[in-house]
């Protein structure tokens, strides 16, 4: 079964997830044949088993990475092999409880501002502005932006879902100005290539790692020890929107969370009334208001 990789790749695509998860489940499988050392079709359940075992127990992977690891094979084995193992049925990784770091808004725009190049600043501003996930951002094109509405089209989400995210004017605003640089016809944010010419003309947008590599050097540069990614800039947001007064269904909409217990995680990152409760508290309990038995 020398074709397992596009077989995988062909059936993550049907079943519509996205990008990074079809590289993400992929490598997964690469990753066990690796180990193997024959094809997943030769694997045995056992030697499943047993390679599971190793990574948990020998190489401690986290839960997160474990987690990636079972759903990848999981997916693979049971749709594109057909197997129906105990195992598969079995595996079950703990997700993390912990909470995410939470910027300040003046944090979040002196980051924002320290950054050099244009094309980053615009890409971090999108992120944060529109509450949008790291390869969101990447693959916006220039038909997601509703400038009538002053909204932009998420239809290339999470689980391949369909959103809306309200544009601020500013955002909007600072998004032409960057396009008016390359005028690619297809991407916001296209790739530049080395000489940065390659813009008008690119057919995929930018990579990752420029954007990535970008926040790292602005927050050496501002000597900034938190443990902070381009997904905290989408933290914030909904943390800011929360304290804001905005309504946690309509976040719940922005963020294209398919669950409310993904949004309700923001409660516990939100100051918003923690002195009016710290107050009633104080009020109900008072010991020296009883009187003496």
């Amino acid at each position: 079964m020398k074709d397992y990789y596009q077989k995988s790749m062909r059936a993550l695509q049907l079943a519509g997830m996205s990008e990074p998860t079809q590289k993400g489940y992929t490598r997964s499988v690469r990753m066990l044949v690796d180990f193997c050392g024959k094809t997943p079709d030769l694997i045995s359940e056992q030697e499943l088993q047993d390679y599971f075992l190793h990574r948990k127990n020998v190489d401690k992977w986290a839960a997160a990475t474990m987690r990636i690891c079972y759903s990848g094979i999981k997916f693979f084995f049971i749709n594109v092999l057909k197997r129906d193992w105990h195992t598969l049925k079995l595996i079950y990784a703990k997700r993390e409880q912990t909470l995410p770091t939470v910027l300040s808004v003046k944090e979040v725009w002196n980051i924002i501002n320290a950054v050099n190049t244009i094309q980053n600043k615009t890409y971090l501003t999108a992120v944060y502005t529109c509450g949008l996930r790291l390869h969101e951002a990447l693959f916006l094109q220039v038909t997601d932006i509703d400038a009538q509405r002053m909204r932009i089209h998420v239809h290339r989400g999470k689980g391949a879902k369909d959103r809306y995210v309200p544009l601020p004017k500013s955002t909007l605003h600072i998004l032409r100005i960057y396009w008016k640089r390359h005028r690619n016809p297809l991407w916001i944010f296209p790739r530049l290539g080395r000489s940065s010419l390659e813009g008008p003309k690119a057919t995929r947008p930018m990579a990752k790692a420029s954007v990535q590599g970008a926040l790292r050097r602005v927050l050496k540069q501002l000597n900034i020890k938190k443990r902070i990614s381009i997904h905290t800039l989408r933290h914030s947001y909904a943390t800011h929107l929360l304290e804001a007064g905005v309504n946690i269904r309509r976040i719940q909409q922005y963020l294209g969370h398919s669950s409310l217990n993904s949004t309700m995680i923001y409660l516990h990152l939100t100051t918003q009334g923690h002195e009016n409760a710290y107050d009633i508290i104080n009020s109900l309990m008072k010991g020296d208001d009883h009187e003496n038995e």
